[in-house]
């Protein structure tokens, strides 16, 4: 079997991505179970959302994020998991390394020494296996029910964002970049691929408040966290309320 174009690896990486941020969404309990249908991908056993709002946000987002993998200006891909208060609870984050630069001309030609779409896809199955036994890492999601989640897209320094910019795509707050997270918050890594074009890595941080909250780090001093208004420079996101 042939080696992975650019192209390819692109359309590779976006689709696994939209997969993945259903498997999240529904691992974590941000919707109830009831509104996934289980699906195949992968050859692994998947949950997809049957609400056509959501699908129609995450398939929106993805798109976005796929247009921005192939100018080469992506640097980390958040799924933010937060409260009603919006303070972050969990990021999952997709960080993302291009390791060759591909003329235009040549984004659809093959690349040697990059792997096939067969051995890709072997390697997303272990992501989503992987996602779907996260719940004995990180324990049950204490506030599902009382939960949403926001897509955020971290570019790399002095990348402006030039494609996928609808009305829907603002200024990322900057609580819920990873920039933002605190010493305290605790990052588990999942799983890697170097695809020999772009490389890609999954892991889930459980922010500071989130630990404070399960008791697994000293209280603060009394008082309602308030997540900041400011936001961050080179970081773009939407928020979904179904």
């Amino acid at each position: 079997m042939a080696n992975l174009s650019f192209n390819q690896a692109v359309k590779g990486i976006t689709e696994f991505i939209e997969v993945a941020i259903h498997t999240i969404l529904y691992v974590r309990q941000v919707y109830p179970a009831d509104l996934f249908i289980q699906r195949k991908k992968y050859n692994t056993p998947v949950y997809q959302s049957r609400h056509p709002d959501l699908n129609e946000y995450i398939s929106g987002a993805v798109k976005a994020i796929g247009e921005e993998l192939v100018l080469g200006s992506v640097d980390k891909v958040v799924v933010v998991i937060k409260d009603k208060d919006d303070i972050p609870l969990e990021r999952f984050i997709f960080a993302v390394e291009n390791m060759l630069q591909v003329e235009a001309y040549d984004k659809d030609s093959m690349v040697e020494d990059a792997m096939t779409m067969t051995t890709l896809g072997q390697y997303f199955r272990s992501f989503l296996v992987k996602l779907s036994m996260i719940e004995s890492q990180l324990g049950p999601m204490t506030a599902s029910g009382d939960i949403s989640f926001c897509i955020v897209i971290e570019l790399q320094d002095g990348k402006k964002p030039t494609a996928g910019q609808g009305s829907s795509w603002l200024p990322a707050v900057i609580a819920h970049t990873t920039e933002e997270a605190s010493d305290e918050a605790e990052l588990h890594f999942l799983r890697a691929v170097d695809t020999g074009i772009i490389n890609l890595s999954l892991a889930v941080q459980e922010s500071e408040e989130k630990l404070r909250r399960e008791g697994l780090l000293p209280e603060r001093g009394k008082g309602k966290t308030k997540a900041p208004e400011e936001w961050y420079p080179d970081t773009f996101e939407v928020s979904q309320e179904i």
